[in-house]
């Protein structure tokens, strides 16, 4: 099997009003389109939101209310152009690659809905996704500290040129993605299929035991839509692979 590693992969991050993904909003977006470890193509760009962007997430961004009105496409438009290049992507086999990007792909579906478009389910989106943050939490999961994309970069060895900028964060996660690689050869010749099935598996699992977690220490439970990946709500990849091409990264 040729490794897929070497061929095209399409780097994907927003910015957002906030971290409910499936009512908040984003501001700014970046599609980087890579190929054998080398960025071809860079889109970025800000995005209206429509609304007022809360003081807590300018704070993070450095996005203002005043210069998304500014200098943002329309909401619609924006979503619109990204949800070609990822249905594109899909229709190609070329992954979808971010950091948590079951949060960003599940705002872009739900924004979509809002906004009487289809989502990315009516689109016929399966993927294929590389969640390097999925992949890092159980290829490497007794490793202590968060595992925020500053950690991952860290312990990489990846440089992050400008934190929560949606370009300098997506060329970072495909450098993360590059070094989980070098580090675990046998991601590179798993089919991507079988990666899909497994990250889905492995999300559940992390959900599970983090809200048990949560529910010892007396916090909010997880929502139901949160032990889905990649789209909060949806079961996307059922465990429908025989369970030795399953176990090939347990």
């Amino acid at each position: 099997m040729e490794p897929w590693h070497t061929g095209e992969l399409l780097g994907f991050d927003f910015e957002t009003t906030g971290v409910d993904r499936c009512s908040d909003v984003p501001v700014s977006f970046a599609l980087l389109r890579s190929v054998n470890g080398e960025i071809i193509e860079h889109i970025v760009g800000l995005i209206d939101p429509g609304r007022d962007v809360p003081e807590e997430a300018t704070a993070i961004h450095g996005i203002t209310t005043e210069r998304a009105r500014a200098e943002g496409q329309p909401l619609a438009d924006a979503l619109e152009m990204i949800a070609d290049v990822v249905a594109d992507a899909a229709r190609r086999a070329v992954p979808v690659v971010g950091m948590n990007v079951g949060f960003d792909l599940s705002i872009l579906h739900h924004q979509l809905e809002r906004l009487g478009a289809p989502g990315l389910i009516g689109r016929n989106w399966r993927g294929p996704v590389l969640d390097v943050l999925v992949l890092d939490r159980h290829l490497d999961r007794w490793r202590p500290g968060k595992r925020r994309l500053e950690r991952l970069c860290a312990h990489y060895g990846v440089e992050l040129s400008t934190s929560h900028d949606a370009g300098a964060d997506a060329a970072a996660t495909l450098a993360v993605l590059g070094a989980l690689c070098r580090c675990y050869p046998r991601l590179c010749t798993t089919d991507l299929e079988v990666l899909s099935v497994c990250q889905a598996r492995w999300h559940r699992e992390w959900a599970v035991s983090y809200d048990a977690w949560r529910a010892r220490k007396a916090l909010s439970r997880l929502e139901p839509s949160e032990f889905c990946w990649p789209l909060a709500g949806y079961e996307l990849f059922g465990d429908t692979l025989h369970e030795e091409r399953l176990a090939a990264l347990a």
